[in-house]
């Protein structure tokens, strides 16, 4: 059952970018990976302008990519057209990284470059909420 959760995750997330852009894969060094880390992380920002959310996405694009070990990235804006019931509706900007590993994703925390886009953005959201997961993919 744990491998059908994770699973269901990976393709949640996956589709969720579809939908919001701005989106890399290399699923070359996926495919049949057993031990990748997802990190799913969502901010409500102070201002919610198109402006905000646009700065916010930049930076992330500025800082949170290319690092070490990562398969997957993507930043963007929550779909405000999507609006069924089952919608979390409480986000502005959505930013999802599937790493190789999770020794991958604990590198990339620590990183000068993860570090500075906190400073960074900081100032730009209100609430930051992190989902991480051990994923694999079929």
């Amino acid at each position: 059952m744990r491998r059908g959760f994770n699973r269901s995750l990976f393709f949640v997330a996956f589709a969720t970018i579809v939908g919001i852009g701005g989106w890399v894969w290399k699923a070359s060094a996926a495919k049949g990976s057993d031990n990748m880390f997802a990190h799913m992380v969502y901010f409500t920002l102070n201002e919610p302008t198109q402006a905000n959310k646009d700065a916010l996405v930049a930076a992330c694009n500025k800082y949170l990519t290319g690092h070490e070990g990562t398969v997957f990235y993507a930043a963007g804006t929550r779909a405000e057209d999507a609006d069924r019931e089952v919608n979390d509706k409480g986000f502005d900007v959505a930013l999802q990284m599937v790493f190789d590993s999770r020794a991958a994703q604990d590198k990339y925390q620590t990183h000068p470059r993860h570090l500075q886009f906190i400073e960074a953005a900081k100032p730009l959201y209100k609430s930051v909420r992190v989902f991480d997961a051990n994923v694999s993919s079929p």
